[in-house]
Formats: C-alpha cells, sequence, structure tokens
C-alpha cells in the first residue's frame, strides 16, 4: 500500500513559528512533527510515500530528499494554487490510484495502529474509513456519527456538548479506495469533512468509522504544539528518538543526544530533552518538560520551566522563562487560555533574513538525526 502525507497547508494557527518554516518541519522533542509520521508509516510497513507541497516547499525537500534516510521513498507534488485537502490528494491520483491507500494529514502526532485500521477498512469492505478518536470538547472538532456495525450514517460539525450526538472526532487519518476519486469534482477546491465524506454517507456508500485507543493529537495550534512536545517527554507518546539515550534522574526522564553538554550542577526536576551539541550551563534549574534543540546554549544559573528552545537558541545568563517558546521568530510566551504573547525580533523576520533563517534551522534540526 502507498501512503500520502498532507503537508501543504500554511500552518496560520501556528504563526510566528511557521513564518520561517512549513509546519510539517517544526520540530517535537527536537525531530519535525512531519518526521514521526514517517517513522510511524514505516513500522507498519509504508515505504511508498507521496507529499504535497505549498507553502516554503524547498525546505521539505532539502530535509527529506527522496526519503532514504529515513527507510522510506518520498515523491514531493508542488501545488502552485491549494485545492482543499481531497483536492490535495486528488493531484497525486495518478501515484494513488492503483490499489487501497492511506492518507495522514501532516500536522498529526499518533502512534495509532495503522496496521488495525486498514484491516477494519478491508475486513468491511469500505470505500473509505476514517481513524476516530473519543474527544471531550466537541465543540473543537467535527464528530462522526455510527451505526452499530461502525459505519458512518452522519457527521456534525463542532457541535455543542449538549447537541452532540457523539464524541468521535476524525483524526486525520484515512483509509481510501481509488474509486473515491470517481466522486470528486476534477478541479476545483475539495475538502475531505465537508464534501467528500458526507456525499460518500449521502450516497449509501460505506463509509467506517475505525475508533483509536492510541495517543492523538493535532499539532495545529500553539497550545497544542507545547502540549504534544511535553507529551513525549512524559512517555504519554511513544516516540522514536534515535540519536538519544535515556537516563533516569528520579521520577524524570532525561533525554541526552550526542555531543550535548550538562554541566555537574544542573538542578533536573522535570522531564528534559537535550539535543546534538547543546550546552547548559552551571547552575542551572530545568522544571517542568523542557526541550533544548540542537547547538542552543542555556546560560549559567538560568531556571527554564515548561520551556522549549528551536535549534540553535541562546538562553543569557540568570535568565527565567516559564511557558516560553523561543524560535527564530522570536519569544512566545504561552498561555494556555489562548492569549498568547509574541515577541519578535523583526531583524530575523524580515524578508531578507528569511532564507538564513530558515537554513539555520533546517541545518540544526538536521543534526539531531
Amino acid at each position: 500500500m502507498k501512503a500520502m502525507v498532507l503537508a501543504a497547508g500554511v500552518g496560520s494557527r501556528l504563526d510566528p513559528l511557521t513564518s520561517c518554516l512549513p509546519k510539517p518541519l517544526v520540530p517535537v522533542a527536537n525531530f519535525p512533527v512531519m518526521e514521526h509520521l514517517l517513522n510511524l508509516l514505516k513500522s507498519h510497513g509504508f515505504t511508498d510515500v507521496i507529499a504535497n507541497l505549498h507553502y516554503l516547499p524547498e525546505c521539505l525537500i532539502e530535509y527529506f530528499g527522496d526519503g532514504k534516510k529515513f527507510g522510506t521513498n518520498i515523491q514531493f507534488r508542488v501545488e502552485e494554487k491549494l485545492s482543499g485537502d481531497a483536492g490535495g490528494v486528488r493531484y497525486c491520483r495518478d501515484f494513488l490510484e492503483d490499489g487501497t491507500f492511506i492518507v495522514l494529514m501532516g500536522d498529526l502526532l499518533t502512534d495509532a495502529d495503522l496496521s488495525h485500521i486498514v484491516a477494519e477498512h478491508k475486513r468491511k469492505k469500505a470505500i473509505a474509513s476514517i481513524g476516530l478518536k473519543r474527544v471531550d470538547d466537541v465543540s473543537r472538532f467535527g464528530v462522526a456519527v455510527l451505526d452499530d456495525n461502525d459505519f458512518i450514517v452522519g457527521f456534525q460539525e463542532k457541535p455543542s456538548k449538549e447537541e452532540a450526538l457523539s464524541n468521535l472526532a476524525s483524526t486525520g487519518i484515512y483509509i481510501l479506495e481509488p474509486e473515491v476519486f470517481n466522486y470528486m469534482p476534477e478541479s476545483g477546491d475539495y475538502g475531505f469533512g465537508r464534501q467528500l465524506f458526507p456525499s460518500l454517507v449521502k450516497a449509501g456508500l460505506p463509509v467506517l468509522g475505525v475508533p483509536i485507543e492510541s495517543y492523538w493529537s493535532d499539532v495545529g495550534t500553539i497550545e497544542q504544539y507545547q502540549t504534544s512536545n511535553f507529551d513525549v517527554l512524559s512517555g504519554q507518546f511513544k516516540a522514536n528518538l534515535p540519536g538519544y539515550r535515556q537516563e533516569r534522574r528520579g521520577s524524570y526522564s532525561l533525554y541526552l543526544a550526542d555531543g550535548a553538554e550538562i554541566d555537574s550542577s544542573v538542578e533536573i526536576a522535570g522531564n528534559v530533552i537535550v539535543g546534538k551539541g547543546a550546552q547548559v550551563k552551571a547552575g542551572v534549574t530545568l522544571a517542568g518538560n523542557v526541550v533544548i534543540g540542537a547547538g542552543s546554549v542555556v546560560g549559567a544559573d538560568c531556571r527554564l520551566v515548561n520551556t522549549i528552545l528551536w535549534p540553535d537558541s541562546k538562553v543569557a545568563d540568570a535568565t527565567t522563562f516559564d511557558g516560553v517558546i523561543v524560535s527564530p521568530a522570536g519569544l512566545v510566551q504561552v498561555d494556555r487560555n489562548g492569549e498568547n504573547r509574541v515577541s519578535a525580533d523583526p531583524k530575523k523576520l524580515g524578508p531578507a533574513n528569511k532564507t538564513q533563517v530558515q537554513t539555520r534551522i533546517l541545518e540544526a534540526v538536521g543534526s539531531c538525526v
């Protein structure tokens, strides 16, 4: 079976983190989110992969190349004009239409059992299957309503808790038969959630819902991005972290890459990952969950709490960060109520420096693997 990763989105909800890097390359525990997806696909035997690109496509092509170093074969298709998520799959029809295939949204973090979803799809002879996850807050998601055999009979888009007929949200994991292309218009914007899947259900075709119990996160907002990083460190998401060794520090986990240097006086009071060549100086306290990117330097006597440093970040001596993300776009103070404060360095955001920032991040992220 072949696979497709939808990687063309601009990632506006992650701004300013995506101001100089496409969303599939934002680092989660020092590895691009799309790399976590490729590891998942490979573990279930999907090695022939295609991805559609649009925003900063050269960054993804440069990082992943032909996919060989990730154990896959990757092709890329650049969409000059976006045409919706189903439209993006249609754009790659010639690659996918020779058999059943899987589609993953490019901002997912999950360890879902893809083989099980495919097996259910084939056992029940569905034309399309959607991986579904039970959620507490249905108002944030489109939900699917199932019959007694787990076939989808309807959808609700972000219903209130009182109106919801289901709490099963789409995970952005789809198993599709090539016949679905016959139900898409030949051109124009076309989406899965609002158009293709409802039209298949309305036509009486077998669209299956497959509930999953595995970890799943949509790395689509600043808050969810922070949470996803911390879920890796706490072990809620079982990530593959090649090049790192794990140590136990009391009840906490410390992940150290080759060449990472931590002074013996550093206090580890949380789960921490330290990237290749990073340095943590004397007197530093790391608490909560802390991600330190490759090549970063944390100065003496700093205190970092629930903080994410992208590759090549520099933190001055005696600095305190709590709930902060540091990237080339500047500093984001994460507010769980959605009022994130951004302190950006305009010199790094200017058009003349955009390529320089992309190159530095790609080099630093690439050095982790």
